[in-house]
């Protein structure tokens, strides 16, 4: 990761609690989790709303620890971390216009993370919608719009977006139409991201340099999650925000399917240094207590840290 330094103690103590892991879930294989653990040290700052310039920003190196941090893997609803930041930087540069539809669909993608508002998002992102399949050249025409997001996010140069895909919507039942052409028959085009990818981008939100000052603040105005009353439907039960204490702070973007359960959050606990912590597991998504045990292990390790 070009905008985190590997931490040698703290590769000890991720590697540490991926053995325990592997230990208290034995049918969870070493290929099926991918981990990326950024821990804020001083004089690194975060979370305070762009107090300081982008440039000023990422001189600041932070420090980590990741395992199969560049392995490509299917995202699930992760992916719209990206095009939270992706339809900020088009509303900012007044690329499409702001709307009540818009904004409601934004809210209900993060906060709920609704596959229909996630739909409608990509649609003003990429001004493509759903429909029946297409003639080989309007469908041509299609597929190189839907990749404006790819090449977006290829234009900001980070080396842990490299060959990542953001260009597929997430759905309940599954695509149809040109969505499913699009797919590619053995899916060869689905969306897919890695844990690095994901952190620097959460990174750089969390940073308030995501998109604008301004912008970074309403995003992680989406992204944070109550603890108290998180309700049934829930980005934190399962997740790794089960296992924090009360007082913590959480912003968070979880995803799961049949396949794969995945969360990316953002820490905050008092008297212990923020925190980053992106893990993807496949293969396990009816093993609900995986990622509470991993986040609870990281939280008791940051009383051992350097």
């Amino acid at each position: 990761m070009t905008f985190c330094r590997r931490n040698e103690k703290l590769a000890q103590i991720g590697t540490n609690i991926l053995e325990s892991t592997w230990v208290e879930f034995p049918q969870l294989a070493h290929s099926q989790i991918a981990l990326t653990w950024i821990v804020y040290y001083p004089p690194v700052i975060v979370n305070t709303g762009g107090a300081i310039s982008p440039a000023e920003f990422w001189q600041h190196q932070v420090q980590g620890f990741s395992y199969r941090g560049g392995e490509g893997i299917y995202p699930a609803s992760v992916v719209k971390l990206f095009y939270l930041v992706a339809i900020h930087e088009w509303l900012e540069g007044g690329m499409i216009p702001s709307s009540p539809e818009l904004e409601r669909a934004i809210k209900d993608m993060i906060v709920d993370s609704s596959n229909d508002a996630t739909s409608f998002v990509v649609d003003m992102l990429s001004g493509t919608t759903s429909g029946p399949e297409l003639p080989p050249g309007p469908f041509a025409t299609w597929k190189y719009q839907r990749n404006i997001i790819n090449r977006y996010y290829q234009s900001l140069g980070w080396e842990e977006l490299a060959g990542i895909n953001v260009n597929q919507k997430t759905w309940g039942d599954g695509p149809y139409g040109r969505e499913r052409g699009f797919l590619g028959e053995l899916m060869a085009n689905r969306n897919l991201l890695t844990t690095d990818s994901v952190a620097r981008l959460l990174h750089a939100i969390v940073g308030g340099v995501a998109v604008s000052s301004r912008r970074s603040q309403e995003m992680m105005h989406l992204l944070q999650r109550s603890l108290i009353s998180p309700g049934e439907e829930n980005q934190i039960t399962g997740f790794l925000g089960e296992s924090l204490p009360s007082n913590a702070q959480l912003w968070s973007k979880a995803g799961w399917t049949s396949q794969v359960r995945h969360d990316a959050a953002y820490i905050e606990i008092p008297e212990k240094p923020p925190y980053l912590l992106v893990v993807f597991t496949e293969g396990q998504n009816q093993n609900r207590e995986i990622l509470p045990y991993i986040s609870r292990s990281f939280v008791a390790a940051l009383d051992n840290l350097p």
